[in-house]
């Protein structure tokens, strides 16, 4: 890689908004000087951000994404009846299928302005539950495409060991993403040996996938292989979940969790949906954060997690896009702070005294993005991983606005077209709002997706 210099009219810094700045990307892909004027050389900007990582991704979902909107003739659709299709859909994938929809995923991502994505990646073995000869095959597949996209790898292997909280056993779908305790460390570390040869700012931490698939066996096992590593959980997403949990376990599934795990600012408690006030004070103090993911929360019915009492406490939010129904950074930031108005019944409610809403947004999901996933990153600031994202600012909704009134606009009036540019650890990979391999990564994305319906 080679150094870069980037000058833009507007720069969002560590420090606050500089104007007529740049900065210098070293060899390595990290920032090595943020300063005023223009040097000789640089490339012009109008608009230049610190890039947010996606903290939460299902990748092999995308192409579902359209196919499961309509209601089920047997019954309520929910959550539930959604995740069966889900099952009866992952069966026909194979590893070529898998490595290029997740290179397409990625590259949706850069393209709509994040630098780098947490892969919650539970899909491990073939369709009657053996194991590939290589364990972590399908891991391999999606740290293929994360060098292929050039996108920031936070890559977070599933524990699944049961069906549910009575023990039950993996059937069906299920088969694809069970492991005992010995056959998930086996699949461990293949990868931890996989990722001595990726790039340097792609990381390996974990994920036991929920409460009602893992035990306090599999909790424990999680935080002895990820020594220093983020650790991910499903939790307190469904209702139903949260009701399961109380029963078996004799609290709600966040009190439990922090009461018999020791979570802190290496975790990330996805989705976190229905949690009480005492559950939400609990869950700031642990420094843990809540990874939210609006839009396919909004898509699966799942109900509205009370971000503004999270906040007004200390509490570190990151977004992510899960199921991938839709790919839409600035998006799935204006549903965030629009759930909270449609339930507290007001505006501008994700805030405070000294920023606007879109940058608190916007500086939410950088901060607790980047702890998130373990990446140093989501600022502009000297030494920082060089994850910038550069916005038109020629374009209607940014003429004439300064300051966070060009988040404002982005997040409220506009959407990811906005997008010119995009860097992931200095990699330049998104240009003129294009990503540099779009065409090769498309057709392969396509002729998956032309066998996957012509089999239906």
């Amino acid at each position: 890689m080679q150094e870069q210099i980037l000058s833009a009219t507007n720069v969002l810094t560590a420090s606050g908004w500089r104007h007529n700045a740049h900065v210098i990307i070293d060899t390595e892909g990290r920032l090595r000087a943020v300063d005023e004027g223009e040097p000789l050389g640089a490339r012009r900007f109008d608009v230049l951000l610190p890039a947010p990582a996606n903290v939460h991704s299902h990748s092999f979902q995308r192409a579902m994404a359209g196919l499961t909107e309509h209601r089920e003739s047997w019954g309520e659709d929910n959550f539930w009846s959604w995740r069966q299709l889900m099952y009866q859909f992952l069966e026909r994938l194979n590893p070529e299928d898998i490595e290029a929809i997740a290179a397409h995923v990625q590259m949706e991502m850069l393209e709509a302005g994040y630098a780098s994505v947490g892969e919650f990646h539970y899909l491990h073995h073939q369709l009657d539950g053996k194991s590939y000869d290589n364990p972590a095959e399908l891991s391999y597949r999606v740290l293929n495409a994360a060098k292929t996209s050039g996108i920031g790898l936070t890559h977070l292997p599933v524990l699944y060991m049961r069906a549910g909280l009575d023990g039950g056993i993996l059937t069906d779908g299920q088969l694809r993403f069970g492991c005992t305790l010995d056959r998930f460390t086996e699949l461990y570390d293949a990868l931890i040996a996989a990722f001595r040869d990726s790039p340097n700012d792609f990381r390996l931490g974990i994920a036991p996938h929920s409460l009602r698939a893992v035990d306090q066996d599999g909790l424990q096992l999680a935080t002895d292989l990820a020594t220093d590593g983020p650790i991910h959980i499903h939790i307190a997403e469904q209702t139903a979940e949260v009701e399961a949990v109380r029963h078996s376990l004799g609290a709600t599934p966040v009190d439990w969790l922090l009461d018999h795990a020791p979570v802190d600012a290496r975790w990330c408690l996805v989705h976190a949906t229905h949690s009480d006030e005492f559950e939400l004070r609990k869950l700031a103090a642990s420094h843990a954060v809540a990874g939210l993911c609006p839009i396919t929360e909004a898509n699966l019915g799942d109900g509205i997690f009370n971000a503004v009492t999270f906040t007004e406490h200390g509490g570190r939010l990151a977004i992510g896009s899960d199921s991938n129904v839709r790919i839409a950074l600035a998006e799935e930031l204006r549903l965030l702070e629009y759930s909270q108005r449609l339930h507290h019944r007001a505006r501008v409610q994700l805030t405070d005294d000294d920023l606007s809403c879109g940058r608190f947004l916007y500086e939410q999901a950088n901060r607790g993005g980047a702890q998130a996933l373990a990446r140093d990153a989501g600022r502009i600031e000297v030494g920082a991983l060089a994850d910038l994202v550069a916005l038109d600012g020629e374009h209607t909704a940014l003429r004439n606005r300064h300051g966070d009134e060009l988040l404002d606009a982005w997040v409220f009036a506009a959407d990811d077209r906005l997008v010119s540019d995009v860097w992931s650890a200095g990699r330049h990979v998104v240009q003129g709002g294009r990503h540099i391999r779009r065409d090769a990564i498309s057709r392969a994305f396509n002729n998956v997706m032309d066998n996957l319906m012509s089999a239906r």
